[in-house]
């Protein structure tokens, strides 16, 4: 038999994870009330949405995806895009992707409220950003199974769990390009509105957060799309939509449920991938015009 010349690891344990653990404990019975305002709020919002999308006559849905389509990309692409979106409905999944439209539009609109201020004040404060960078790595490559493993101590099975993990998970881009926007103004633009007078409030608002726009409409693509690659993962905490037809589908082993709704997952990643995008593109050649 071959000697071995494994050495064993010291037995010593850390407990980290103890300390974790008795933290979310403190947070769940001392916060409560937040966590209840939070709930409120959240499942008002996701409700508002699936209500007013599932009352909006399906036509007319297409009419705006097609419309949006055409603006921002082209002719063609309005017509691709509402092509996906009526073959969602062919599938009979046309109720579960208002779901999952709704649960992206809050984590989104969420993750914006958070990101964009929080990038500001990273570009405007060395120290906060010092402070911040790690914390978004660690968000950032954190495995997002590891989020739903809290939030549903502080929230009911459902979809809102799924909202919470899909912040945390999608928040760090536009956080960084924001932050990365204000940075990389150019400088003598800077100087020259100083030289004018310009107070700090008046120098964000009319001449970095324009100039950094096109930047910024680029972390909100990619908040948008990570909230989305949420939808799946989100099904696993109770969240409906489309993720939860193929959390289903995996379930049943039913492979016609399963590629009718990673498809659709598929279709609308693509088309807010291209809009938003287009909205930035738009952006980008605004500014290149206006200089």
């Amino acid at each position: 038999m071959a000697e071995s010349f494994m050495i064993d690891f010291p037995d010593i344990r850390t407990s980290i994870g103890d300390y974790v653990d008795a933290f979310i404990d403190y947070l769940d019975k001392n916060f409560e009330a937040l966590f209840d305002f939070i709930f409120l709020i959240s499942s008002r919002s996701i409700n508002w949405f699936e209500h007013f999308l599932l009352i909006l006559p399906w036509w007319v849905f297409l009419i705006l995806i097609f419309l949006l389509g055409w603006k921002f990309k082209s002719l063609f692409s309005g017509i691709l895009y509402t092509f996906f979106i009526f073959l969602v409905g062919t599938f009979g999944l046309w109720e579960e992707m208002m779901t999952t439209i709704s649960i992206v539009l809050v984590s989104v609109l969420a993750s914006l409220l958070i990101g964009i201020p929080t990038g500001i004040l990273m570009a405007l404060s060395k120290g906060f950003s010092v402070v911040m960078r790690p914390i978004l790595d660690a968000m950032q490559t954190m495995p997002s199974f590891v989020y739903l493993i809290p939030v549903i101590f502080f929230f009911p099975i459902g979809n809102i769990p799924a909202v919470i993990a899909t912040i945390i998970y999608a928040v760090p881009p536009v956080i960084r390009l924001t932050e990365l926007g204000i940075r990389n103004v150019d400088q003598e633009v800077i100087e020259s509105a100083e030289s004018f007078g310009s107070s700090r409030m008046q120098m964000l608002v009319k001449v970095q957060l324009p100039q950094a726009l096109s930047t910024i409409m680029a972390g909100i693509n990619q908040t948008t799309m990570m909230a989305l690659a949420m939808a799946v993962i989100g099904s696993m905490v109770g969240a409906g939509g489309l993720g939860k037809q193929v959390l289903v589908a995996i379930n049943r082993i039913d492979v016609a449920l399963g590629f009718e709704a990673g498809i659709s997952i598929v279709f609308l990643a693509i088309i807010i991938d291209r809009v938003t995008a287009g909205i930035a593109e738009g952006f980008q050649a605004h500014r290149g015009d206006a200089s």
